[in-house]
């Protein structure tokens, strides 16, 4: 069979933006089956299987036992995910940014940590509706809308977090290479308080979070069906050397980046396949 990859990203509607960064639709049929590792990210994953649940091998929370999962969001966090598959997979996949998780879910990221998280727990009867929603989507563009009428009408119903605190997540998760006492400096608040902020919060470390935001960068620049060199993606987003990179990538990917685009099959694919098709609901 000739496998066959299918898909379309975009950026959500104005009054979401800065809270979901994007929906990623994907039909992947015709591969061969095998794993795919679901990587730690800066921001909270949520996904609504069309068809069959995921089948998740390893979880991120030692606690967690592996099984079928249906709609699921899973929060901040520096373990890996493995999610096995039969050559096929289909959905939709919401990313939401930290601010997102309070605004949207109405828990701060620290609640969920990295477990998985049915989101009939979080939404309640919304989550029915996005899934039946995208379950009867005649296409990407009609799924897409519906996301951003459900989302936006659950807008304004939680609190948000100290401006500060969000300034400091967005320095030690941002390009601009800053060292946590730079970044408790810039906020006004000692490293302890720092440390302490973001623990209620987000459930990692400021230190944790420089290395996902690192970590982040490298994986969209790998994940293209032609990255660059392992050197040039190093540096360019911040790491001291190729090797640091490979530790950093085997603590939190499971293996070296090298290995890791050797085999993951859907790294590329899913880049290919949306590349061509990105664009806003709005």
């Amino acid at each position: 069979m000739t496998a066959v990859s299918d898909g379309a990203t975009a950026v959500p509607s104005r009054p979401l933006r800065g809270l979901v960064r994007r929906y990623e639709g994907y039909r992947l049929s015709g591969f061969a089956p095998g794993s795919h590792v679901g990587m730690p990210s800066v921001d909270l994953t949520i996904i609504l299987p069309i068809g069959p649940p995921l089948t998740i091998s390893r979880t991120a929370m030692a606690d967690q036992r592996p099984g079928e999962f249906g709609a699921l969001a899973s929060g901040l966090g520096t373990e890996p995910v493995v999610i096995e598959h039969d050559g096929e997979q289909h959905g939709v996949q919401i990313t939401v940014t930290p601010a997102g998780c309070r605004a949207l879910l109405h828990v701060p990221p620290a609640e969920l940590r990295q477990y998985i998280v049915p989101l009939e727990d979080l939404l309640g009867r919304d989550a029915a509706r996005l899934l039946d929603g995208v379950h009867a989507a005649t296409g990407w563009r009609e799924a897409f809308a519906l996301l951003d009428r459900t989302l936006c009408a659950r807008l304004g119903r939680a609190p948000q977090p100290d401006a500060r605190l969000e300034r400091a997540w967005a320095r030690t998760t941002g390009p601009t290479a800053m060292s946590v006492e730079q970044v408790a400096a810039e906020v006004g608040w000692s490293r302890r308080r720092l440390e302490t902020a973001f623990a209620f919060e987000y459930a990692v470390t400021p230190r944790d979070a420089v290395r996902l935001g690192r970590f982040a960068r490298a994986h969209a620049m790998l994940r293209v069906a032609e990255p660059p060199r392992l050197a040039e993606v190093a540096s360019v987003c911040g790491y001291f050397d190729q090797a640091h990179m490979a530790r950093d990538w085997r603590a939190l990917a499971g293996s070296a980046p090298s290995v890791w685009r050797a085999n993951e099959v859907f790294a590329s694919v899913q880049d290919e396949r949306t590349s061509a098709a990105t664009g806003s609901t709005a």
